[in-house]
C-alpha cells in the first residue's frame, strides 16, 4: 500500500481572565480564546507499507479471533509490525516501520470482500534524515475495497508533534494466495 501523508499544524492557545472588583460587582470572570496562528508547515510523505501475514517472518500475526471462526473475518485483529520502504520493493531503501493492530469491524468482512472494513490503530516510526525518531499516529476506519482510502492522522511525536491531517493509502499490489499486500 502506499502512503501519501500531508500533515497540518495548528495551535491554540486559550486564555483565562480573571478580575476581581470591591466597587459595584463582587466578581468578574470573563473568558478570552485567541487563536495563535503559527504559519502551517504541510509534509507530504510518500512511502510503501508491507504487510505480510505469512512466511518465514510474517510482520502481520493474528492474535485474537472469535472462537467458532477459522478464517479472518469480523472480530479477527491483526497485530503488525510492517516495513516502510521507499519504493514496492521490499529491498527498497527502509524509511520506518507501522506498528500496532487492526481489527475486521465490518459484519459482512467474511462474506463479500467488497463491504470488507478494518479499525486501524498504527504509528508509523521513521527512522531515515530529519524525519528520524518521530512518528505519525493513525485512527481510523480502513474500507478494504475503497481504490484510495482515507483515514485521520489523530497526533505525533518528534516533527510530527501535534500533527494533524489524514493519510490516503492505495493498494499497489496484493498476492490472495499469501495474502501479501503492499
Amino acid at each position: 500500500m502506499a502512503y501519501h501523508i500531508p500533515c497540518k499544524l495548528l495551535f491554540l492557545c486559550l486564555t483565562f481572565f480573571t478580575t476581581t472588583q470591591t466597587q459595584a460587582h463582587f466578581a468578574e470572570e470573563s473568558l478570552e480564546i485567541s487563536e495563535i496562528k503559527t504559519p502551517q508547515k504541510t509534509t507530504k510523505l510518500h512511502f510503501y507499507f508491507h504487510d505480510i501475514p505469512n512466511g518465514k517472518n510474517p510482520t502481520a500475526v493474528i492474535i485474537a479471533r472469535p472462537a467458532n471462526q477459522k478464517t479472518v473475518g469480523f472480530g479477527t485483529l491483526v497485530m503488525i509490525d510492517d516495513p516502510l520502504t521507499e519504493g514496492p520493493e521490499t529491498s527498497s531503501k527502509l524509511v520506518g516501520r507501522a506498528q500496532g493492530m487492526y481489527g475486521e469491524a465490518g459484519l459482512d468482512s467474511g462474506d463479500h470482500q467488497d463491504m470488507s472494513s478494518l479499525l486501524m490503530t498504527i504509528t508509523l516510526s521513521f527512522t531515515q534524515e530529519k524525519f528520524n525518531e518521530s512518528s505519525i499516529s493513525i485512527l481510523g476506519r480502513y474500507r478494504v475495497s475503497d481504490e484510495q482510502r482515507e483515514m485521520p492522522i489523530v497526533g505525533g511525536t518528534g516533527v510530527f508533534r501535534l500533527a494533524r491531517g489524514y493519510a490516503l493509502a492505495k493498494t499497489y499490489k496484493y498476492d490472495p494466495k499469501t495474502g501479501v499486500a503492499v
